[in-house]
């Protein structure tokens, strides 16, 4: 009997069908979805014929241009369904709700596309203010922009669907504070991290080094820092770690300073060690890896087993391999001319000086 029910009913509902206004709904629904790129190119074509910065519209137009193909199809099925349904359609409980929330998550797509770190808005504040490619402020911005966007649609959509966010709201306040109890430490790193974002002491690709540790900075979040030391490890360190530390920037370097003792033997000659000074001073300054007027080459100390002599520079590349390479040709350069002065260097020596005592008579 059930199944005799159940033929009967498909049986009424295949004879009560509209078939005309069935084939029209297909219809509308069909020239709506082919129609739906020609339709976002013809919009762009006139707005862009109506705007003389096409790259600029162009920019916000891309932005928009999958929410606008899929707004259309939604019309279509809007227009498809209105048409076929006609006084059902008040029957159709949430039917025009559905819409407009589909309708308002689709315009919050295209705003959180615009609010991405190339839109154009945010490159132009980038320019404005004179930030450069590795500058975190941009993704920082647009990464808070986003969130707010999808914050704005979540609650726009719950207040169509007649939800109140005014106890979500007072849950939030409440929870808040339990949260920051619960969670000090990784609130501490998002403000270093907020702060080292804003005050730029280093970038991606920077090479840094503090107290603990030194290398290459490849990413900055919002709680930590990711750092590539030179034994090729990556070191992830908690932002408030390191903003309380001091940094030293190796990528800011404009030059890179050379400066040790030369510790030669206490019984050189004192013409010879004037000569050796007076050579090393002259390669220093005719050499055009070395930055004008910072060499600086002395005879400076006494000591108990070498005299010393005060080599100083500052070489014009701050990078460490090419500095380690004008290192081994000034040590090298440094032989040759202790050599053709016969200067020895020093090496620890202990002298012992013998008395001899007279015998009491």
């Amino acid at each position: 009997m059930y199944f005799y029910s159940l033929w009967d009913n498909l049986v009424a509902w295949y004879y009560n069908i509209r078939w005309i206004d069935l084939l029209v709904s297909i219809a509308i629904l069909i020239v709506f979805l082919a129609f739906r790129k020609l339709f976002t190119r013809y919009l762009f074509t006139f707005v862009l014929r109506r705007f003389d910065s096409h790259l600029a519209v162009l920019r916000w137009l891309q932005a928009f241009e999958r929410p606008l193909q899929a707004f259309f199809t939604l019309i279509g099925t809007y227009l498809a369904l209105r048409y076929f349904m006609h006084e059902q359609w008040t029957f159709i409980i949430g039917i025009d709700r559905i819409y407009r929330s589909i309708g308002i998550i689709l315009l919050g797509w295209g705003i959180y596309n615009v609010s991405a770190s190339s839109s154009l808005m945010l490159e132009s504040m980038s320019k404005r203010f004179g930030l450069d490619a590795t500058s975190m402020i941009i993704p920082f911005l647009s990464k808070v922009l986003r969130v707010i966007v999808v914050v704005l649609v979540i609650t726009i959509v719950g207040g169509e669907w007649g939800f109140s966010i005014n106890g979500l709201v007072a849950g939030m306040g409440l929870g808040s504070l339990a949260v920051a109890l619960a969670a000090q430490e990784t609130l501490s790193n998002v403000i270093a991290g907020i702060i080292i974002i804003l005050e730029r002491p280093f970038s991606k690709g920077d090479w840094i080094s503090t107290p603990d540790i030194e290398g290459i900075v490849e990413d900055i979040t919002f709680r930590s820092s990711k750092i590539r030391t030179f034994t090729d490890a990556l070191v992830i360190v908690p932002n408030s770690k390191l903003a309380a530390q001091p940094i030293t920037n190796g990528s800011q370097m404009g030059k890179r300073k050379i400066s040790f003792p030369l510790r030669v033997a206490l019984d050189s000659n004192r013409d010879a060690l004037a000569r050796v000074v007076s050579r090393i001073q002259s390669e220093l300054d005719t050499d055009d890896n070395v930055v004008a007027d910072s060499a600086m080459v002395k005879f400076n100390e006494f000591n108990e087993s070498s005299l010393g002599i005060l080599v100083q520079c500052f070489t014009k590349t701050a990078a460490w391999g090419e500095n380690l390479e004008y290192r081994q040709h000034l040590n090298l350069m440094i032989l040759d001319i202790l050599e053709e002065e016969k200067v020895k260097l020093a090496y620890p020596t202990q002298r012992i000086v013998m008395q001899e005592v007279e015998a009491s008579s």
